[in-house]
């Protein structure tokens, strides 16, 4: 098997389902984008079904990754939430809210594996933030870690809602990326509230750049 060809395939059908849904894009769409011929796809993936699978995995074995980076290169949980924004915004910056939609009600198993990287990955790499940042002073010793770290993963999901959050109307990043941001407001210290001041305005000037 090649895999040179089958990681290509997985990461173009990546951009195309972000982009525009999952639904709306086939297996002939792919192909075409790749350059391959269908026959190709279907000697790698049985069926649509599995390759959405693969790239659901592909896409968070490349979140935790970069997670991990953001936590350790971080000098404090401030800047890990900061340094995390900017991979938000990387991430979802062109993100159609339909993926999840369509993941949902077509295609149960990558759902499935998407549920178990939401719940059990990020719900621990939130709470480890969390107790980071009071055991460093910059977030209140009386926040309750449990019930703090599952309301900023389901804002996160709520950001996909397209009842409240229009796609005309509103980007999916920038929707996450103002919660998050209101989210670290209401954790701060009078120090960490200095500190946040600090790294929100390096990255104005960075982005005014």
């Amino acid at each position: 098997m090649n895999i040179d060809t089958k990681e290509r395939i997985v990461q173009h059908a990546r951009d195309l389902f972000v982009r525009l849904g999952i639904r709306s894009v086939s297996m002939d769409d792919i192909a075409g984008q790749i350059g391959v011929s269908k026959k190709t796809l279907y000697q790698h993936f049985e069926d649509k079904d599995e390759l959405v699978e693969r790239v659901v995995e592909f896409e968070t074995i490349r979140m935790q990754d970069e997670c991990h980076v953001c936590s350790t290169t971080a000098e404090n949980a401030v800047e890990e939430i900061f340094k995390t924004m900017e991979m938000v915004m990387q991430h979802f910056r062109n993100m159609n809210p339909m993926v999840l939609f369509d993941m949902h009600k077509f295609h149960g198993n990558a759902f499935t594996k998407f549920m178990e990287y939401k719940n059990i990955f990020l719900l621990d790499f939130i709470s480890t933030n969390l107790k980071r940042g009071v055991s460093e002073g910059y977030f209140r010793q009386d926040i309750k870690i449990d019930i703090l770290a599952k309301f900023r993963l389901e804002s996160m999901m709520l950001a996909f809602n397209m009842e409240a959050f229009p796609p005309a109307k509103y980007n999916v990043a920038e929707v996450t990326i103002i919660m998050i941001e209101n989210f670290l407001y209401g954790l701060a210290t009078a120090s960490g509230f200095k500190l946040i001041e600090q790294y929100k305005a390096k990255k104005n000037t960075i982005h005014a750049q």
